[in-house]
């Protein structure tokens, strides 16, 4: 059980829920799509073509492809093993695609694997490469099941009125299913953000003007050959870099998804809060215990454990974005240890949306609780009163109210129908603000989602 024994909760605790991420973000996938860059690269070369690889058949290319399509554990323990040789984790993968094409009867054009490159654009071009296939194939669908699941929930509660609190105070009511509305709406936003970002590459030799590309066919125009290139991957090359990629539009995307993770966290404390208030009652299995020495308790742990790893994620994406953009001069190597946390960000991101939608499939409303709050504050009409009597232009009627509501007593529906009757207005004005209360004065509710 390996999973006992690792370091990290992501692989140890939470192995079962991100081990779908493991075809992206382990050491074995950054081997394997170094080698899949590696050979679209050279395939792409061969299409140009360039002139020493203009014989390479349909045929050949269908073979180089297969060496990365059938990418294998054993293949990756192979490029580690070349590693303690070269000391040098690109060059390791060069000389395994070298082997590689030799076996294919293709070794008389090894020497064009990793044609006029550095190790940046091999890396800059197979972690965002992973990071995208890794949010289209895991995370999106994770989003799109809590983002489905609060739809239905908010429009299931849209006309259940409750009493809103702010400050922590009895406030104009409000219903769940709007309450709810507004994180769906956040993260909408977000969303729509994110899928407008660029997952970007970074592909121009040495110090990113192309200059051994150039200096060799100087008559290619390689800079259309690498937007080409790296278009064909779904990436956008950024067009003017130092020897590795400035990472703006990584630091994007990752500040979009610490913005979800804040959203996350601010929808796990507010139904977190609503549980304690019991708005909201938690199902459970027959063999599950909520506290080890409190038989009664059944804790909103999804919740809780929910926020907790959307903060790990929060953390992790503030600094990726914060650090990635920030090199000495043409490069240094701080950035190659940081980006390899990314998978380690989306993991714990990928957690607590997990953890999130868990919660709410255990959640039912607690309609009782919630009427019984809105009956005990009848004085949150107060609103509405004074702002219809200045519609009758009533002298000073917010300090009337204000008078009437805040006496040390508990102000009861029978107080402020006696300061209704008291007031000087027409009877049927007085008939209006009598049916006023806090299950009816909830303004404009939105539309349902679906």
């Amino acid at each position: 059980m390996h999973e006992l024994h690792n370091i990290s909760p992501v692989d140890g605790r939470y192995a079962g829920i991100t081990r779908p991420l493991q075809p992206f973000f382990s050491e074995y996938a950054l081997i394997r799509y170094r080698v899949i860059v590696e050979i679209e690269y050279f395939i792409a070369l061969c299409q140009l073509p360039l002139p020493p690889l203009k014989d390479i058949s349909a045929r050949d290319v269908e073979a180089l492809r297969e060496i990365a399509n059938g990418f294998s554990e054993e293949d990756a323990a192979e490029i580690k093993k070349i590693e303690k040789n070269t000391n040098h984790d690109i060059k390791a993968v060069e000389y395994f695609v070298k082997d590689r094409l030799a076996q294919a009867s293709l070794g008389r054009y090894k020497e064009f694997v990793h044609f006029g490159l550095t190790s940046q654009d091999i890396n800059n071009t197979a972690l965002p490469l992973s990071l995208k296939e890794a949010m289209e194939a895991v995370v999106w669908p994770a989003f799109t099941v809590l983002h489905d699941h609060l739809a239905r929930l908010s429009d299931e509660l849209l006309h259940t009125p409750m009493l809103a609190h702010t400050h922590g105070q009895p406030a104009s009511p409000t219903t769940m299913g709007k309450e709810l509305r507004v994180f769906y709406e956040r993260f909408k936003k977000q969303f729509r953000e994110l899928k407008k970002l660029p997952y970007p590459a970074k592909f121009g030799g040495a110090t990113g003007n192309f200059n051994a590309h150039h200096v060799a066919y100087p008559d290619i125009d390689w800079v259309e050959f690498a937007d080409k290139f790296t278009a064909s991957l779904g990436l956008s090359r950024s067009k003017i870099t130092t020897q590795i990629d400035h990472y703006d539009d990584l630091a994007a995307l990752f500040d979009t998804l610490k913005r979800i993770c804040t959203i996350l966290i601010d929808l796990d404390r507010d139904l977190w809060t609503y549980i304690s208030m019991d708005y909201f009652k938690q199902k459970v299995s027959s063999g599950e215990t909520g506290s080890s020495t409190m038989p009664h308790k059944v804790n909103p742990i999804d919740f809780e454990n929910s926020e907790g790893n959307a903060g790990m994620a929060a953390a992790l994406f503030e600094h990726l974005s914060a650090k990635l953009p920030v090199s000495r001069l043409q490069r240094d190597l701080t950035d190659s240890t940081v980006i390899r946390n990314t998978g380690l960000a989306v993991a714990h991101l990928l957690i607590s949306v997990k953890a999130c939608t868990r919660g709410l499939n255990k959640i039912s409303i607690n309609k009782e609780k919630i009427n019984q709050d809105l009956e005990n504050n009848p004085a949150v009409v107060a609103e509405a009163i004074q702002t219809v009597l200045r519609t009758l232009n009533y002298p000073e009627p917010y300090e009337a109210l204000k008078t009437l509501t805040r006496k040390n007593s508990i102000i009861t529906k029978q107080d402020i129908e006696a300061f209704i009757d008291a007031l000087n207005i027409a009877e049927e004005d007085k008939n209006r603000l009598k049916q006023i209360n806090p299950f009816n004065y909830t303004g404009i509710i939105p539309k349902k989602i679906q």
